[in-house]
């Protein structure tokens, strides 16, 4: 059974603090299948192998930097985002790293859609596209096939934050937000429910191939 926690407002060392101990959990069929969604203060986030170079000398001074297990180079976490971290098992689904992360991506495309947003994948690269520009970014670990980390969705991010960086180590590409392509802000909690109903829906098929 999936569920839902909306941790609305949360710091992110909390959050992190909170995904490790979940999944661990997980792992030991303690919870069920679980997808957080927040919002954080501003923060950076190196994953793993990221080039620390992706950190530019004239970032914010309030932006908080955070090295951590998932994949992928440098990225932006802050307010008017919604963070997804799905905990879940892939046994209960598919158990392929390839599938999981364009499940994420159909996930997000789906829902944008709803909004006349026509996003999609883009070949080789990782994260939901408008265009030549990246709304949403994703990076995941996985331990004995249960995941954490996950998705960040631009909703009404300030998106100058970005300037301070390299995204996800990507030159050649810009960051836009939903805000910036609707030219309105858009409602959190509408975005989180239908979110929600795509997330079911993509992930509503259940496997026990285990390919």
């Amino acid at each position: 059974m999936l569920q839902f926690q909306d941790l609305g407002n949360a710091p992110y060392q909390q959050t992190w603090d909170m995904q490790k101990e979940m999944q661990s959990q997980r792992i030991n069929n303690k919870i069920d299948d679980t997808v957080l969604l927040v919002e954080h203060e501003p923060v950076y986030t190196f994953g793993k192998n990221a080039n620390e170079n992706h950190l530019l000398q004239n970032y914010p001074e309030d932006v908080k930097v955070f090295h951590i297990e998932r994949g992928g180079d440098i990225t932006f976490h802050g307010p008017g985002q919604l963070v997804g971290y799905p905990i879940i098992d892939l046994h209960n689904y598919k158990m392929s790293i390839s599938w999981y992360m364009c499940s994420l991506e159909a996930v997000i495309i789906n829902t944008l859609n709803h909004y006349g947003i026509a996003a999609e994948h883009k070949k080789g690269l990782t994260g939901v596209w408008v265009k030549e520009e990246k709304i949403a970014a994703l990076g995941v670990r996985i331990s004995r096939w249960v995941t954490m980390h996950g998705f960040a969705l631009n909703v009404n991010t300030e998106l100058h934050y970005y300037d301070g960086i390299i995204p996800c180590g990507i030159f050649e590409y810009g960051v836009t937000s939903m805000k910036k392509l609707l030219g309105t802000a858009i409602k959190m909690d509408e975005v989180k429910k239908l979110l929600i109903k795509e997330f079911n829906m993509v992930f509503h098929c259940k496997t026990d191939e285990g390919v």
